[in-house]
């Protein structure tokens, strides 16, 4: 079988390529300052600033802090107090009446050593508690004072006439101190979890 020139390009082509990839993986080896962070490793993290449900929008950037070195192999790869940069995915307020509260955080970036490297996090979710029951409280409560009132300004028939109005008063106090937001301040302590694996170079020279 006779081979053409373009055939023997096509091999030494394919040659070269091969080699190419053996020394960089053997390169790639032979780097102990390489070292690769596991999924689901958590990452422990302090807020530098306030992040509220009612504040903050999808897209939003904030800042926290590393609070516990994150090791592989007996050596630390993300040192205690870097800086880290995580993305707000998710914020609703929460309403008068109706709807909770919702913030969901997740970290995007971290710096060690000056170099910044790309994260790939599980989320942070906080969801304001439901404040239906309480609401129905303030309603009902002020449904029953109005009747009272009725009662003693007018009897039985006041007691129709102060329910509807008692229970208006009531469902107003309720509509101006419904909201449950969700206010996260500064230094309070968030775990997160690699949803990829990433590699830094822990290389100090």
């Amino acid at each position: 079988m006779f081979l053409t020139k373009r055939s023997y390009l096509l091999m030494g082509g394919a040659v070269v390529l091969a080699a190419a990839l053996v020394t960089g993986a053997r390169v790639y080896a032979d780097r102990p300052d390489l070292l690769t962070v596991p999924e689901q490793t958590p990452i422990h993290i302090t807020l530098d600033q306030t992040v509220a449900s009612d504040q903050a929008r999808s897209g939003d950037h904030f800042q926290a802090t590393v609070t516990e070195p994150v090791d592989v192999n007996g050596k630390t790869v993300i040192p205690q107090g870097a800086h880290v940069e995580g993305l707000v995915v998710d914020a609703r307020k929460s309403g008068h009446l109706m709807g909770r509260a919702h913030l969901r955080l997740v970290l995007d970036a971290v710096q060690v050593d000056g170099k910044t490297y790309d994260l790939r996090t599980t989320a942070a979710l906080r969801t304001g508690g439901n404040h239906k029951k309480r609401n129905l409280g303030w309603i009902a409560g002020g449904a029953g004072g109005g009747a009272l009132i009725g009662v003693a300004a007018a009897g039985g028939e006041g007691a129709l006439i102060g329910g509807p109005v008692g229970a208006g008063a009531g469902t107003a106090v309720a509509y101006f101190t419904g909201k449950r937001n969700i206010h996260l301040r500064a230094e309070t302590p968030l775990t997160f979890r690699l949803e990829q694996p990433v590699t830094i170079d822990v290389n100090k020279s």
